[in-house]
């Protein structure tokens, strides 16, 4: 006979325990010094543009998430162990990329090395990007895997819905796996700001989830504590992280316009006076901007290039984009396996799709 398995909280202790142990014994990252990326040409701008470009190609393939979180881990690895220039940034990580998807993605799924360097428009030739995959290969010892900041917030969102699985009643239009895939997205967002590069992606998980937690329930300080025990994270440290994740999350959040309605011109307008728009740091408003990015073109625009800005409704993404995260939950997903578009890219509506511009109008609300 057969015996049964440890029960769910001990199996989520030992897979938190295990990807502790793998982060402690090789997380590395690289550290900015005065503007720069330590001993290199590579500003924290550039990085920023560098990653946002991965989770363009990333979407584009429709990799997993963990693909694309393992090939930031990757890069960050590596520029913190050479001191590489900025004119080998884009080859870098378009072979980080690549070995990400080697690692995590099917055989089938995984693009010639020649599609990906013309659809991805690296500019690079196949030759070069295979040069430089054995280059981090040896500089990294042949040892890819890391737990990343996604194995965590995976690890972690299963803790707490395992022992708090009503947390999400009274939330409409909610379950665990478009719930995680909207805490997905904020991560994502967040490995693309170069203050946050230096937390554990431990530390960095824990924070977006202790976050939301705030936000559902007014009882989430018990639930903290644990996890702040098992992750085994400093107080001073998650502090710290939380300050930085706090600000990258409220530049998410969509201006509070006010719409004006003329029948005469059949026009809506916003009000000039009504936006209540977020100040973007000197330096850093075009990262900002490229970090919101929802539509993914064909092909995907080289790093570095200037791209609008759009914000998507997040109960529409959500639905679209992960679909696939609710085989995690046992509950009925799509066809995919959960492949999606990365970090809050989502297709862009097609001329005519659209209704309206702006969200609807809504009558006032009477006393």
């Amino acid at each position: 006979m057969k015996c049964p398995g440890p029960p769910e909280s001990s199996r989520l202790a030992c897979f938190l325990e295990s990807a502790l142990a793998r982060e402690t014994r090789i997380w590395k990252v690289p550290v900015f010094h005065h503007l720069t990326l330590k001993g290199t040409d590579i500003s924290p701008s550039c990085y920023e543009k560098t990653v946002l470009w991965i989770a363009e190609i990333s979407s584009q393939f429709q990799f997993y998430p963990e693909t694309f979180a393992l090939a930031i881990s990757i890069l960050n690895r590596l520029l913190a162990s050479v001191k590489a220039q900025l004119k080998y940034l884009q080859c870098i990580a378009i072979s980080c990329l690549v070995l990400a998807a080697k690692t995590n993605e099917e055989d089938e799924v995984i693009p010639s090395v020649k599609m990906l360097a013309v659809q991805s428009g690296c500019k690079r030739s196949p030759a070069e990007i295979l040069r430089m995959e054995r280059i981090i290969l040896d500089k990294l010892h042949w040892d890819l895997y890391t737990a990343t900041p996604m194995d965590f917030l995976n690890i972690f969102h299963a803790m707490v819905m395992s022992n708090w699985p009503h947390l999400l009643n009274g939330q409409p239009q909610t379950n665990p796996s478009r719930h995680v895939a909207f805490l997905t997205k904020q991560l994502q967002h967040c490995m693309a700001c170069h203050q946050l590069v230096q937390f554990k992606g431990s530390t960095l998980a824990l924070v977006i989830i202790t976050l939301e937690l705030e936000r559902l329930t007014p009882d989430w300080f018990p639930v903290i504590t644990d996890l702040l025990k098992k992750a085994q994270v400093t107080s001073t440290e998650f502090i710290h992280c939380k300050e930085f994740v706090d600000r990258e999350l409220t530049r998410l959040q969509p201006s509070n316009a006010i719409y004006i309605f003329y029948p005469i011109t059949q026009a809506i307008q916003g009000h000039p006076e009504a936006s209540l728009a977020y100040p973007y740091p000197s330096g850093l408003k075009h990262s900002q901007q490229a970090r919101l990015k929802v539509a993914v073109r064909q092909p995907v625009p080289a790093a570095f290039t200037s791209t609008p800005a759009q914000i998507p409704d997040d109960a529409t993404e959500t639905d679209e984009y992960y679909d696939g995260f609710s085989q995690l939950y046992s509950e009925d997903g799509g066809a995919d396996g959960g492949r999606g578009h990365v970090g809050g890219f989502c297709p862009q509506l097609r001329p005519g799709e659209g209704s309206s511009p702006c969200p609807p109008l809504q009558a006032p609300e009477r006393d």
